[in-house]
């Protein structure tokens, strides 16, 4: 959405093809922009969804399919070439780790699958390519472009955050933005400020998103005694000032195909701490700290670390690094490589 937001619509116009159980899909916002949206059955109901998807492929004759379901892709990928769709785009976002045996299992079934129908290859990192494609594969890095302008540090607008909140000056903030599921592992950090706290007991931890694993988090808190020291903000639209209001951002995941929620928080000046299971691709300031999940201790002793250090949020973001993530610049990229690709494919020469 973020890259439909941005792109040059009179040149490429997307229609989304989203499971008929999706929710929070802003279909409003689509139709405004010129796009569609087709539901279609679960992948969970295979021959039902391949159908489907050849039929909408041969009616519809889309010259590209983007697929963004990872290892899955191959299932829209292989209807698509039944079809006869000149362009098919496999696009990894993600890779894979503890804590999710069969979803692992399922994944490194799918793995040497992944190049079989594509004509493109595109990821959200050379870490999730390589993974996904093979080490040896020829693919595009597509960044989750953001709008770098909406992260910048705002003292004002950090003041009147953490008012919102309930934070005062003099307490210290550590943040998380995710799903809650076992990916992203929101219980480790809840461990991790059980331990904290005798050291540092005007912390606060807040976690944005929702999710399956939300409930046994809270348990989990309550459990441990530390329930008021939590804040579960749930989904939410102005995450971009959020992270104005922490002092620390931190990220324990499993597996991540890049870690974009890191990439916001470090435009937005605030040191991360993230799980060396993170691509270190994610690391756009030079300061982020990478920690084994085995290394408990360690964790506790870096957010102790940057809680005792002035605040001054002037880590140096406007280089290169960040610039990649510029939406304006990435959308107007990938709109070049929709357009070359789809003209060389099948000779199409006006808008797709």
């Amino acid at each position: 959405m973020n890259y439909y937001r941005h792109i040059d619509r009179n040149k490429v116009q997307f229609d989304f093809l989203v499971d008929d159980d999706s929710t929070r899909v802003p279909e409003e916002e689509i139709k405004a922009l010129g796009g569609r949206v087709f539901r279609i059955p679960p992948y969970q109901h295979p021959l039902r969804y391949h159908n489907e998807l050849v039929r909408l492929f041969r009616e519809e004759h889309w010259p590209i399919v983007h697929s963004h379901i990872n290892t899955l892709s191959v299932f829209p990928l292989s209807a698509a070439k039944k079809a006869g769709v000149p362009v098919r785009i496999a696009h990894s976002h993600s890779t894979m780790g503890k804590g999710e045996f069969a979803k692992n299992l399922m994944k490194l079934a799918l793995r040497p699958l992944s190049n079989l129908y594509t004509t493109e290859r595109f990821a959200c990192s050379e870490y999730a390519g390589k993974w996904l494609f093979g080490r040896n594969a020829d693919f595009t890095v597509i960044p989750n472009a953001i709008e770098l302008e909406k992260f910048h540090f705002d003292p004002v607008l950090r003041q009147e955050t953490r008012k919102e909140l309930g934070i005062a000056d003099d307490m210290f903030l550590i943040g998380h933005v995710g799903r809650f599921m076992p990916q992203k592992n929101q219980a480790f950090l809840v461990d991790v400020l059980a331990k904290l706290l005798p050291q540092k007991p005007n912390t606060m931890l807040a976690f944005v998103g929702d999710g399956p694993d939300r409930p046994g988090v809270q348990q989990h808190a309550q459990e441990l005694g530390i329930g008021d020291h939590i804040l579960f903000l749930g989904q939410r639209t102005d995450v971009n000032h959020l992270y104005q209001a922490f002092d620390a951002f931190c990220l324990p995941s499993r597996y991540e195909g890049l870690g974009m929620v890191a990439i916001e928080a470090q435009v937005a000046e605030c040191p991360c701490v993230l799980s060396d299971q993170v691509p270190h691709e994610a690391d756009i300031s030079g300061k982020t700290s990478f920690i084994s999940l085995e290394n408990k201790s360690s964790w506790i002793s870096t957010v102790l670390n940057i809680s005792s250090q002035t605040a001054n949020r002037q880590i140096e973001t406007s280089n290169t690094c960040a610039e990649k993530y510029d939406i304006s610049a990435s959308a107007n990229r990938l709109t070049f490589l929709y357009v070359s690709s789809a003209e060389s494919a099948n000779g199409w020469e006006e808008t797709l």
